[in-house]
């Protein structure tokens, strides 16, 4: 078993925005797509984007990449 462990300001500042939050409730109920995740928002994709960085390198997210397709 790997023992990889993230710092918990790590994990804490991703959860701090409402956004993020948001998102991972939503991932909750099954994969979704970046524009799927992202159309509640309102936000243009960059600024989205921005916001699933900070997901996955605190570990509470993983991308999958199929194609064309990010899920």
């Amino acid at each position: 078993m790997e023992n990889f462990t993230i710092p918990l300001n790590v994990v804490s500042h991703a959860l701090a925005d409402p956004t993020r939050r948001s998102v991972i409730d939503r991932l909750g109920s099954g994969s979704a797509s970046i524009k799927e995740l992202a159309e509640p928002f309102g936000l243009g994709l960059p600024s989205f984007l921005k916001h699933m960085k900070v997901l996955e390198s605190s570990g509470l997210i993983k991308r999958e990449e199929v194609g064309r397709v990010r899920t």
